[in-house]
């Protein structure tokens, strides 16, 4: 079967609840989307909001507070929102990506620390942590244990590293500035190449789930795991997986009997979060973002800015101003593509106004140091 761009834009969108907001509670969404990034922590609230019908945000509250939902380092060395139930083999299967990174990093040699280090240091690290400490609480228990000074890059890396969940440290998005951490109570097997191989494959379908048709490419994209071991992982699905053709002649992979949508089902316009996962799932983003507007989106250093969604393409993007959402649209938008923006920016402003209705100001530099625009509009809030 030859996949267009189009269809796999379309399936892209159904799989990410992004063709009609459905009727789930929080915790099977984030399994249906797979995962949330969210170093920025209103964006998993924004997230839902874009998928799920009559999100409450105070459903996101309990689920994290319960930990249903979790907030870890995991794929691509950043913090991801994911279902406690996933945790354990996506953790395994990024093992050798996290372990690499971390531990291996130049910055923690320097300090005078090596893998054998941590490794020594973990056990009371995480027992300790069984119930949730700050930061500060547990970076010196690391100097105590370890007898010495302990600079912080080296902290950081050892949190980034250990099964370590973030505990929630109340309103206004669950997480603030003031982190404190639990240990993982569904606990990954670490440097283990079984469980590491077996939690890919794990993390592999699941991504197909949520993301697929997509290349091996795609894979290592989504997770930052070489693409050897995703490769390998593919193959160790052999059997339990479709093969399609790209609209370039690629490979795709896909779970037998995924939605795959008629190409011309209608997309409706989403004010989508900083780091949307849609944006960042693919080694080919053109899937969502044409190659044009690519690096106005996603800035020099990583940044993943708010954006509009139309016809399940990126148009522009927004951010919340004072009286409303400034839409920045990059190419001319017709009059009722401007109306169901503007009815989305009333939805987001009843989301937001209890919480932060300036979510996203520190990156208003962005803005400042200019994007273009064909029209910018404010869409007034409620």
């Amino acid at each position: 079967m030859v996949m267009t761009a189009r269809a796999l834009n379309r399936s892209t969108l159904a799989r990410q609840l992004l063709l009609a907001r459905e009727p789930l509670g929080v915790g099977e969404a984030v399994r249906r989307v797979v995962a949330i990034q969210a170093q920025q922590p209103g964006s998993p609230y924004v997230a839902l909001w874009n998928r799920v019908a009559d999100f409450d945000p105070a459903a996101l509250d309990g689920a994290v507070g319960d930990y249903e939902l979790v907030r870890s380092t995991l794929m691509r060395i950043t913090l991801h929102l994911v279902h406690a139930e996933d945790y354990r083999a996506f953790r395994e299967g990024m093992e050798p990506t996290v372990r690499g990174s971390r531990l291996c990093d130049p910055r923690f040699r320097a300090a005078g620390f090596t893998a054998a280090d941590a490794d020594a240091l973990l056990p009371d690290l995480l027992a300790y942590a069984a119930e949730a400490r700050t930061g500060a609480e547990m970076r010196a228990r690391l100097e105590a244990v370890r007898g010495g000074p302990v600079e912080a890059v080296v902290w950081r890396m050892i949190r980034q590293y250990a099964p370590l969940w973030h505990a929630p440290t109340g309103l206004p998005w669950s997480f603030g500035t003031a982190q404190s951490f639990v240990t993982a109570t569904r606990r990954p097997a670490l440097t283990d190449p079984e469980a590491s191989a077996a939690g890919l494959a794990v993390l592999v379908r699941r991504y197909l789930e949520g993301f697929g048709p997509a290349s091996v490419a795609d894979m290592a994209q989504f997770t930052m795991a070489p693409k050897g071991l995703v490769r390998a992982a593919v193959q160790s699905l052999d059997g339990a997986l479709d093969r399609l053709e790209g609209p370039d002649g690629a490979v795709l992979h896909d779970v037998p009997g995924a939605p795959l949508p008629d190409e011309d089902v209608p997309a409706p316009p989403r004010l989508m979060a900083m780091w949307d996962s849609v944006l960042l799932a693919y080694a080919d983003r053109s899937r969502v973002i044409p190659p044009a507007y690519r690096k106005h989106v996603i800035r020099v250093n990583g940044d993943a800015l708010p954006t509009l969604l139309v016809d399940g393409l990126v148009a522009g993007v927004w951010r919340p101003v004072p009286g409303g959402v400034e839409a920045s649209a990059f190419h001319p938008l017709p009059a009722p593509v401007w109306d169901a923006l503007a009815a989305e920016a009333v939805s987001l402003g009843t989301l937001l106004a209890d919480r932060d209705p300036h979510l996203y100001r520190r990156y208003d530099h962005w803005w400042t140091k200019g994007l273009p625009a064909a029209e910018t509009r404010v869409l007034p809030r409620p």
